[in-house]
Parts: C-alpha cells; sequence; structure tokens
C-alpha cells in the first residue's frame, strides 16, 4: 500500500513539472529563482552536482541550458574545475522546475546572483544547449546563445580548438 502512495506522488509530482514547464514555455514566464537553497557537497561533471538541503536531503542538479564535455573529453576537467572554483562547498539556489530522465533535477544555479550556468557559457567552457532551448525563457535563450557567440569569437576556453567536439554528438561515437 505504501508502494502505491509513493508511487501516486511520484506521478502526480511528475504530472505537475509537465504542467509547470509547459506553461513557463507557453506564456514566457521567467523559471523560479530560488525553490531549493543548498550546500553544493559533489561535483560530478562540468554540469552536474549535488546539493545538501537543510534537512540534509541530496539533490541530484542538472545544470539547464548548457552541456559540458564529457570528462573524457578535451576541457571536461577544466569545465569541472571551474564549477568547483564558483561553488564548491558553497550554499546556492537552485530555480529548477523539471526532472529529467535519471531523476536529477534541472535547473539553474545561482551563486550571489549569478547565473552559474550563464557564467560557465561565457567562459568557454559548455554549449548552450539548443536542443533543450524551448525550455528556456526567451530572455534565457538570447543570453545564452549570446555567450556562446562572444566566447567563439574571443576563442575561449574549448573553443580554442577550432575540431571542438559538441558532448551530445561525442557520446552518441
Amino acid at each position: 500500500m505504501k508502494t502505491i502512495k509513493y508511487l501516486s506522488w511520484v506521478v502526480m509530482l511528475t504530472a505537475v513539472s509537465v504542467i509547470l514547464s509547459f506553461l513557463f514555455n507557453v506564456f514566457d514566464v521567467p523559471r523560479p529563482n530560488c525553490n531549493l537553497e543548498g550546500k553544493v557537497v559533489k561535483l560530478a561533471d562540468g554540469d552536474s552536482i549535488i546539493v545538501l538541503d537543510r534537512d540534509n536531503v541530496q539533490h541530484k542538479i542538472r545544470l539547464a541550458g548548457i552541456d559540458t564535455p564529457e570528462r573524457k573529453q578535451p576541457y571536461g576537467n577544466m569545465a569541472k574545475q571551474f564549477l568547483s572554483d564558483k561553488i564548491a562547498n558553497e550554499v546556492v539556489c537552485v530555480g529548477w522546475y523539471k526532472k529529467d530522465r535519471y531523476q536529477r533535477l534541472v535547473g539553474v544555479i545561482l551563486f550571489n546572483d549569478e547565473d552559474v550556468n550563464l557564467s560557465i557559457v561565457k567562459a568557454g567552457l559548455a554549449w548552450h544547449y539548443k536542443a533543450y532551448q524551448k525550455e528556456q525563457s526567451e530572455s534565457d535563450r538570447e543570453k545564452y546563445a549570446d555567450a556562446e557567440t562572444y566566447a567563439k569569437k574571443k576563442r575561449l576556453g574549448l573553443w580554442k580548438d577550432r575540431r571542438a567536439i559538441a558532448p551530445w554528438e561525442w557520446r552518441r561515437r
């Protein structure tokens, strides 16, 4: 019986997440600024972290709107180190709006009022993940696309390599 109640809650929360995502996209409503606050206790890679909330519950977070090189890919460790230098062991706000297929919360990390996801793109250590740009507000889509264009023009980070392979292509190979 407990399993059925648990599954009912999971289904309900997933439905709410899908509905909110739809409404955000249709009405171009900005994402919540902070609906989870916690300490960054682990960095899996340049675009995935674990946050420990006030109740000592761990939350796996996938940074929205970006994709960094994989760990074994050139610049993968640099992206992770950049993220670590910014937020490791810091208390951050997460504006999350859905769960992905791995049950990670997908959202924007805010630290000292800075969009950390965007800062990684500006540094040339991530792609603006255009496959998911419809989940972003129009203003965020523009900011992230502009940041990627800027990093490419300035040949920052991974853009020093004219043959940089996008992580989604790397994973496919």
